[in-house]
């Protein structure tokens, strides 16, 4: 994919994954709930990962995956305390600074665009001081759709003037990407480093990238070209 950035007037940015470093939700979902849940309820970790990853299971690709208050409500737990219990692993990834600086410089409309609960990204932002760089930031929870629902992005075009022809969209997920490639989206790029303890895998389906220098041009250029 040949990515003319005078082609492109905004750009809409993933938070977990894409931007930040996802080893935290991983961390944080996957080992850390379980383990305050097995205490609390004098269980086993290995019987609370079986009941909580079923559980987590039964809400993918709902709002209600990523509400912390309807966790708290289901688990009984306080996840809004337990996220800042482990909050020193919320990490920017590497030069996604350097990215969003070179988007302000040639001043594109920059949004980020999350199915983060607010509550989440209250801590993010505190901890990551990133929200400056966005001329907005719109999560899934104010749409009323996860990103993973057809209809997702063009109900965004009630909170963002975008051109889908002349807009980028960096995701860590696929089927993400599919339901902003059905909509119409132009440039679509694929995040493989989405955690800093994984291997990254090269997307079947988009351009991948495993950093966000590989968009930047070099110096006086204005396109880049990435992979599929």
């Amino acid at each position: 994919m040949l990515i003319d950035w005078n082609d492109i007037d905004t750009v809409l940015l993933d938070m977990d994954g894409t931007l930040l470093d996802r080893h935290f939700d991983d961390h944080f979902w996957l080992e850390h709930v379980p383990k305050r849940w097995a205490a609390r309820n004098h269980a086993s970790i290995e019987y609370a990962k079986e009941i909580l990853y079923a559980l987590f299971k039964s809400q993918e690709n709902s709002l209600n995956w990523t509400d912390l208050d309807y966790w708290s409500d289901r688990l009984e737990l306080d996840i809004p305390l337990l996220k800042r219990e482990v909050e020193h692993l919320i990490a920017v990834h590497p030069y996604v600074i350097e990215f969003l600086l070179f988007l302000k410089r040639h001043k594109k409309e920059v949004w980020l665009v999350t199915n983060a609960h607010s509550k989440t990204l209250d801590l993010k932002m505190k901890n990551t001081r990133i929200g400056p760089y966005f001329d907005g930031i719109i999560s899934a929870h104010q749409v009323g759709l996860p990103k993973e629902d057809d209809r997702f992005w063009g109900r965004l075009q009630n909170f963002i003037n975008y051109r889908s022809d002349r807009t980028m969209l960096g995701e860590d997920s696929e089927a993400n990407l599919a339901t902003a490639e059905r909509f119409g989206i132009r440039y679509l790029i694929y995040i493989s480093r989405y955690s800093s303890k994984v291997t990254p895998l090269k997307s079947e389906s988009f351009p991948t990238i495993d950093y966000f220098n590989r968009l930047i041009p070099e110096t006086g250029a204005m396109s880049v070209i990435i992979q599929k």
